[in-house]
């Protein structure tokens, strides 16, 4: 099985590419591959933080590239009281929750208007791997700002109830939806 594993920045899965000894590849640059064999069939892709560097990134890539797993690992923050500041997380749903249209103080998701999708689901889950590692799940969103203001969180939280939010979410997975790929929606993500 051949798995890649999507990050925005290098710090969020350093200890990960340590662990398997990754290096760079000849490939490009923000392409990491093991130098051990025994690991072969993992790469890690950085795409850089947000949306439009990560759907780049995996425009580029995938095309190119066969992969039977498709995992986007990564901090995240949390609208989740009850969510400790390490815990990691498999995401069960994720929004993109800044992508429609205001009419005056309501909030209209792209779904809403008919010109695409809003909310991803896995294809896969890593349910086996995670029972056994005792990891919970949880909801998530996607935006372009990480949400800083009290209003402001209480508006996303009435409206999408998400327990978690990164900038880049559902991205890993619609490039690897439209190729086929089994993805799993934003794989493990750790906690900040």
């Amino acid at each position: 099985m051949r798995i890649l594993i999507v990050a925005a920045t290098q710090g969020e899965v350093q200890p990960l590419m340590d662990a398997l000894g990754m290096q760079k590849s000849d490939e490009a640059d923000n392409l990491f591959v093991p130098r051990h064999i025994s690991v072969a069939n993992c790469s890690v892709l950085i795409t850089g933080a947000g949306m439009v560097p990560t759907a780049f990134a995996l425009g580029k890539h995938l095309p190119l590239n066969v992969y039977n797993l498709v995992i986007n690992l990564g901090v995240a923050g949390s609208f989740d009281r009850e969510i400790q500041l390490g815990d990691v997380l498999e995401i069960s749903k994720d929004t993109f929750a800044e992508l429609g249209a205001e009419d005056d103080s309501q909030f209209i998701n792209i779904e809403q208007l008919g010109l695409g999708a809003s909310i991803f689901n896995p294809t896969t889950t890593l349910s086996h791997f995670t029972a056994k590692a005792g990891l919970a799940t949880a909801t998530a969103i996607t935006v372009n700002t990480v949400h800083g203001n009290e209003e402001s969180i209480a508006a996303v939280a009435a409206r999408v109830k998400p327990q978690l939010e990164s900038m880049e979410g559902p991205l890993s997975f619609t490039p690897a939806e439209s190729l086929k790929y089994p993805a799993c929606k934003s794989g493990l993500c750790q906690i900040i």
